[in-house]
């Protein structure tokens, strides 16, 4: 699986995620459910310079995608812009670098 996905490649999937949608809101909503059918969970990574495990992804109301990280049997929601991705990204990080690319063009 190709993990440094090209710019053509990262639009044609922001165009998967994002047909048929009217608004920002049903667009992060496409993207969720991308996010969530593909991306392997859970899976390890660091925030703050301490390992947490990545146990899903949820959407706030206002549409922003947040990855649940769990240590400890505590958890805390990372915005998917801020996550850091472990050096061997889980399958379906794809989808979280589309995400971001979306953001960033809007």
């Amino acid at each position: 699986m190709d993990m440094d996905p090209s710019a053509r490649k990262l639009d044609k999937m922001i165009e998967e995620a994002t047909v048929d949608c009217y608004d920002e809101l049903e667009q992060a909503s496409g993207f969720y459910t991308m996010i969530e059918d593909h991306l392997a969970v859970p899976f390890a990574t660091q925030v703050l310079g301490v390992e947490v495990s990545v146990v899903g992804v949820e959407m706030d109301d206002n549409g922003s995608l947040k990855a649940v990280c769990e240590r400890n049997g505590k958890r805390q929601l990372i915005g998917l812009i801020d996550l850091a991705l472990p050096k061997s990204p889980p399958s379906g990080a794809e989808w979280i670098a589309a995400y971001r690319r979306w953001l960033r063009g809007r």
